[in-house]
């Protein structure tokens, strides 16, 4: 379906954008990325939790975010997830093109008062 290849691509485009601003409140781990992406949309954002682990490392990988692994008794090892400054400063331009974007797709999708 058509419909699900797109809804896929803006799913993807936008979700860097998404785990950078949940670590900007706090550090996660990726389990509660994942859901919490899903609750605070209302389920129409689901990030499959096999996937979101790649995402992660790339992220790593281009210092946005930072990892560190933590142990607690009687739990598993978890991977901590925190934003950089770099991360922060990436974050924020991202949003505000995002703001321009809705802004111009908004722009030609609503209708001007006659």
């Amino acid at each position: 379906m058509p419909h699900q290849h797109t809804d896929r691509e803006r799913k993807k485009g936008t979700a860097d954008m998404l785990v950078l601003a949940l670590l900007s409140e706090r550090q996660r781990h990726g389990y509660e990325l994942a859901k919490l992406i899903e609750q605070r949309s209302q389920g129409a954002l689901i990030l499959q939790v096999p996937s979101l682990y790649p995402l992660l490392y790339r992220l790593e990988k281009r210092s946005l975010i930072s990892g560190r692994w933590v142990e607690k008794p009687g739990e598993r090892r978890r991977r901590f997830y925190r934003l950089t400054a770099k991360g922060r400063r990436y974050l924020e331009e991202e949003q505000r093109r995002w703001r321009e974007f809705v802004e111009a797709v908004e722009r030609i999708t609503v209708p001007e008062p006659a």
